[in-house]
């Protein structure tokens, strides 16, 4: 017979669940970085989509660099901006694998532009996770190519100036525009709606990659607090009013096709 107690537990709703292809170790990241809600949402995924053992993560140098600490499933390590290169021998050697690369601004859209723009160019059939949090949060808050314009760094400590650092780079706009690309959106983790978004995106990213439908992309655009010098309601609010502006989350390319009109930021 249940007491009391066991009664009230099973009328109360799960909210929260750690999915058995996160492993019991505690995470390094910083008070309320994004890398951890990415890491749980997507390894739910695969403990839902039943592919655990079939899939593989590239996890390349920066704040991800640890990612195979925490995720249970098989990974592999890349030199810095070198993850969709790995990636791409990974999935050819093993084409039914289920292959995703996880990198940060810097190395993806910086060290790592000339693999990023031809794997998709290519075509290679993958999905392509992107953390765009417009700062190297693991080295010591430098700009990014990310960083926006009037954004505070190390190396900007005026700001981000056109005149001498350039136009922050929108990647994700240039690869959705490649003709191998399949699903391109842009997302973010700051609260729950969000949440629900991306592991849509994910969801939908790793069913095209078992129909073999070419390169997918997803960027979250994501906060640093601790290379941002704020607190996580701070960088979270500082998210909202300055990044979204300038990367707004929506989807760019469904079905190989360019969407005309991206959606609003997500509040």
């Amino acid at each position: 017979m249940l007491n009391r107690d066991d009664l009230m537990l099973e009328e109360m709703e799960i909210v929260w669940e750690k999915p058995e292809t996160l492993t019991d170790v505690k995470m390094h990241y910083c008070p309320g970085c994004g890398h951890g809600v990415i890491h749980k949402i997507l390894m739910e995924v695969v403990q839902e989509l039943n592919i655990q053992d079939k899939t593989i993560g590239v996890a390349p140098v920066g704040c991800s660099v640890l990612a195979y600490h925490y995720m249970n499933i098989d990974m592999q390590e890349a030199a810095h901006g070198r993850a969709t290169a790995v990636a791409t021998g990974i999935k050819r050697f093993l084409p039914d694998k289920l292959v995703f690369t996880y990198q940060g601004d810097g190395d993806l859209a910086a060290i790592g532009t000339a693999e990023t723009i031809h794997a998709c160019n290519r075509g290679e059939n993958f999905l392509i996770i992107f953390i765009n949090n417009a700062i190297y949060g693991m080295t010591g808050g430098q700009m990014a190519p990310t960083s926006i314009l009037g954004m505070v760094t190390s190396t900007t400590p005026e700001g981000r100036e056109i005149s001498t650092q350039g136009y922050p780079f929108k990647i994700t706009e240039v690869v959705a525009q490649l003709p191998g690309t399949y699903y391109v959106t842009r997302q973010s983790v700051h609260n729950a709606n969000a949440v629900r978004h991306f592991k849509k995106a994910v969801e939908k990213a790793f069913k095209y990659q078992m129909e073999k439908k070419g390169t997918c992309l997803i960027e979250i655009v994501s906060n640093c607090p601790s290379g941002w010098k704020m607190t996580p309601v701070q960088a979270n609010k500082w998210l909202e009013e300055n990044m979204f502006p300038y990367f707004p989350p929506g989807d760019l390319k469904v079905d190989g096709k360019l969407v005309e009109k991206k959606s609003q930021p997500q509040k």
